[in-house]
């Protein structure tokens, strides 16, 4: 008899190391599979997570538009054909812009005159945050490349100057953009609906990413001659000063 017990707890115990492989077995499969899960679930949001970063570049890319006669890789519009370049990066809502341009536009200007040197203008919007929401240096500097590709563009650039709406305003509102055109003679259509459509508000963005890959990071930045000029006292030289730098690196 007391064999016969023996042999029935070894029995039942060896059917109890059984039934606990058979639980381990069946705990670790469903650990597999559960890993297996959450890893295939990760590779499925990664792929729909590209496949929507890919779709969202296309359809940044689509909006893209580039004015055809810009240059610089597709950033400035120039101004002469002189020698020395004189690269201008500027916000249409920056007052020391403003201020740069009041004081040095003559000479701008006369310099090109003269043959000694091919002004590019930047227009960039590092200063939207200073306009209430409304993104006021996008929306000018893509009404100023409007401007440039219907011819343009420095008579435009002066009147937005004249007219600059002050830091922390709305800015100004794309009737009055298309009103300070005609002001200067854009008085077609394509101006007027490429400011309502925001067709070059993508460019603008994208020249000032390129201005900040640049190493660039305020307006005005001012590069004459390839060197960028830099004073502990101004932001911008004097006239006489432009003068003297634009004759040195001839």
């Amino acid at each position: 008899m007391t064999s016969t017990k023996a042999r029935a707890r070894e029995r039942a115990n060896a059917r109890r190391i059984v039934e606990q492989q058979k639980a381990r077995e069946r705990r670790r499969a469903i650990t597999l599979w559960t890993v297996a899960g959450v890893v295939l679930a990760l590779i499925a949001a990664g792929l729909i997570g590209y496949g929507l970063m890919a779709s969202q570049d296309k359809k940044a890319a689509a909006k893209l538009t580039t004015p055809s006669v810009a240059v610089d890789g597709g950033t400035a519009f120039a101004a002469g054909k002189g020698p020395v370049t004189i690269d201008l990066y500027e916000d249409f809502m920056c007052p020391v812009c403003r201020e740069f341009e009041t004081t040095d536009s003559a000479t701008l200007k006369q310099l090109v005159a003269e043959n000694k040197a091919t002004v590019r203008y930047h227009p960039v919007a590092i200063l939207n945050d200073a306009s209430n929401g409304t993104n006021y240096s996008t929306r000018a500097a893509g009404a100023a490349a409007a401007a440039a590709q219907a011819g343009k563009y420095e008579a435009y650039h002066d009147v937005l100057y004249a007219n600059q709406p002050q830091e922390n305003s709305d800015g100004l509102s794309n009737t009055r953009l298309i009103e300070l055109g005609k002001s200067v003679g854009l008085t077609g259509s394509d101006f007027a609906d490429a400011i309502n459509h925001g067709t070059y508000n993508a460019w603008a963005d994208k020249a000032t990413e390129t201005f900040s890959q640049r190493g660039y990071n305020a307006t005005p930045t001012i590069v004459i001659g390839g060197k960028q000029y830099q004073n502990k006292l101004r932001s911008y030289p004097t006239p006489a000063e432009l003068t003297s730098l634009v004759a040195a690196a001839a």
